[in-house]
């Protein structure tokens, strides 16, 4: 809980305070007056006046704000250092910074993270090509196979393992069509995916064909003990050909307290390295992520960040679409608070390159929302001075109130919801929704 809190502190109190700085820098740029610059909301706690400035840190850390002179229209009086003062180009540009900022900091940690050595998502661009199907599991049932390769979902050719995962993911409990191309030709096969509680989300029980790499081993488990290593690639246990992560993972959870002989291959040598699983959760572990692990380059690793982030904006925006049309349930789709910390918590456990990895993902993700047109949020304010760029006149007082008013009540409504669901998810004795 501790490590949980800590890391929701800190990896929110950074996506913040860039977001925010964002606002104030392009405000100061263009002139206009700032009062306030808040880490949090509510009563102030501490602070210091920065050239005029009130920057502060409030009680209540759930986000933060910066306050402009005209901000509010009790305190409009005409200055030329107002917000309302400044065309409208320049007011788009200052709602536009916070999330801009968002995006900067997630392409740079994530590339920090990819070039530290992460676990490379690169597994998402793989070809939708099966390497193992899990024992007893749906896709098993449904007749799939080892080597099968998915062509199309519901209709729609996929050829990246991530856009198959994301679509069974989001199909929990419901049938999938599926084109694949296997050793008798091609074929379609339905297969309904698992829910899995208390997320919400479906799992067939595929995984697709790579080698079976270390990507990360955790600290203080039976593989830190035995010396293996980050980049190692696992060949055979007991002499038993590894073909995909799948049979080294079902071998070892089978020998919990048993030993095993692990033959890898490091660089250009081959070692054999006796490990003894233990008991996690009534199963054999050995501490140790599998993936994709490969340290990139400074180029490479930007150019993946920015095709990673715009990945993310693409299946948030196709998300959204899917709830609008309930094909999501929303206990699947929406994280709060409570379900940030705990996903905050448990990257910092595995350590500081997956903490950064975090902090951009949820930094990219919180620079989108910002943008969604809501009153109240950056983009709704965005969309207002849209329309009134459109239409080439002020929108007056009373509709933009009432208009906040209610992008306010959405808000709160939607607070209430995610809050919901993430109790439900963390606290598995309320009721689902």
């Amino acid at each position: 809980m501790l490590i949980a809190v800590a890391a929701f502190l800190l990896v929110l109190g950074v996506i913040v305070f860039i977001h925010e700085f964002g606002h104030f820098a392009v405000a100061k740029l263009f002139g206009v007056r700032v009062l306030v610059f808040s880490l949090g909301f509510g009563k102030r706690l501490a602070g210091f006046d920065f050239r005029g400035t009130d920057v502060r840190l409030s009680a209540i850390p759930l986000g933060g704000y910066v306050q402009m002179w005209g901000d509010l229209p009790e305190d409009r009086s005409g200055s030329s250092d107002e917000l309302t003062a400044k065309p409208r180009w320049q007011r788009i540009l200052i709602y536009l910074a916070g999330p801009a900022m968002n995006v900067v900091l997630s392409v740079g940690l994530i590339a920090a993270a990819f070039m530290s050595g992460i676990a490379e998502q690169a597994y998402q661009d793989m070809p939708s090509v099966i390497g193992h199907v899990v024992e007893g599991s749906r896709a098993e049932a449904a007749g799939l196979v080892r080597g099968d390769q998915v062509i199309e979902v519901d209709g729609k050719p996929v050829d990246r393992w991530g856009d198959l995962m994301f679509a069974l993911q989001l199909a929990p409990e419901k049938p999938v069509l599926l084109k694949v191309v296997g050793e008798g030709g091609e074929r379609e096969v339905t297969v309904t995916p698992e829910i899995i509680e208390p997320y919400a989300i479906g799992e067939a029980g595929i995984q697709p064909s790579f080698r079976t790499q270390v990507a990360d081993v955790l600290v203080d488990t039976p593989a830190d003990r035995a010396g293996l290593q980050q980049g190692d690639v696992l060949r055979e246990v007991d002499g038993l050909p590894i073909y995909g992560p799948g049979d080294f993972i079902e071998y070892v959870q089978e020998r919990p307290d048993v030993e095993v002989m692990i033959t890898l291959e490091r660089g250009d040598a081959v070692l054999e390295t006796p490990v003894t699983p233990e008991m996690v959760e009534d199963r054999g572990q050995v501490g140790i992520r599998i993936g994709l692990f490969r340290k990139l380059g400074f180029g490479e690793a930007v150019v993946a960040s920015v095709r990673y982030n715009a990945e993310i904006v693409t299946k948030s925006v196709s998300l959204i679409g899917k709830l609008l049309t309930n094909e999501v349930a929303p206990k699947s789709a929406l994280s709060g608070p409570i379900e940030i910390a705990s996903i905050s918590g448990r990257a910092a456990k595995r350590g500081w390159r997956e903490l950064i990895f975090t902090m951009g993902f949820l930094s990219i993700s919180i620079g989108f929302m910002n943008l969604l047109p809501i009153p109240v949020l950056d983009g709704g304010h965005i969309t207002i001075l849209l329309i009134e760029s459109v239409i080439r006149r002020d929108l007056s007082t009373v509709i933009k109130e009432r208009m906040t008013q209610v992008g306010f009540m959405l808000l709160m409504m939607l607070m209430v919801m995610v809050l919901y669901f993430d109790l439900a998810k963390n606290l598995p004795s309320l009721p689902g929704m």
